[in-house]
Formats: C-alpha cells, sequence, structure tokens
C-alpha cells in the first residue's frame, strides 16, 4: 500500500469517525421544531461530507476529483454552520460539540489544501 493510499484511508477514517460524531449529536437535538429541523439538516449535511470524500476517492477523472472534493468542502461549511447554531442557541452545552467543530475545521483545512494541491497549486 502506497504512503497515499494508505493517507487516502486514514482520512476517510476520520470522516467516518466525524460523521458518526454528527449522528450521535443529530440524536441528542430535543423533539422540538427548532430541533428536528436542525436535526434533518445537520444529519444530511454531516454525513453527505464522508460519503462525497468516498465518491472522490472514485473519480475518474481530475477535474471529477476536484469537484467531488469542493461538495465534500460545502457539506463540512454547512456543517459547521449547523455546529455553531446548535452551541449559540444553547440546544446542547457547547462542550459537547467544541471537538466536532474543531474536527470540522481541520477537514475543511485538509479539503481545501487537497483541492489546491489537484488544481496544481501548491497548498
Amino acid at each position: 500500500m502506497s504512503a497515499r493510499n494508505a493517507k487516502a484511508i486514514e482520512l476517510e477514517l476520520r470522516f467516518v469517525c466525524f460523521g458518526s460524531d454528527i449522528v450521535r449529536i443529530s440524536s441528542k437535538l430535543t423533539v422540538t421544531a427548532e430541533g428536528k429541523h436542525i436535526s434533518g439538516q445537520i444529519l444530511r449535511s454531516g454525513t453527505a461530507a464522508a460519503a462525497n470524500y468516498g465518491e472522490a476517492r472514485g473519480a475518474e477523472s481530475r477535474k471529477d476529483f476536484i469537484h467531488k472534493l469542493r461538495i465534500v468542502l460545502k457539506e463540512l461549511n454547512e456543517t459547521a454552520i449547523w455546529l455553531q447554531l446548535i452551541a449559540k442557541s444553547s440546544l446542547l452545552p457547547a462542550e459537547m460539540i467544541s471537538g466536532v467543530l474543531a474536527e470540522n475545521r481541520e477537514l475543511c483545512r485538509i479539503i481545501a489544501a487537497s483541492i489546491k494541491t489537484a488544481r496544481g497549486g501548491t497548498p
């Protein structure tokens, strides 16, 4: 297994763990109109990031790879907003989501650098 492939597998595992954390957070939101709405939204965006990263790994071309990574970044950005909204609205304690938000930001940096590298720039 090449070092590049090992890194991709490791990153995919991080995305799966991130998605799992989002599922856990979503399940803890209250069964109010607000909680249900945000739960559904964060569940979609937070788990879509992992699925779309898997799709990017199987891209058919460099252009397809970049396109799919951009979708991953969009989903991560949306998820970050929902996480911040949960904390600001006190729907869950901030300390419950701080680690997930930190991982979200790190994944955003990694994906943004990967997009830049794939486009031919340096990260």
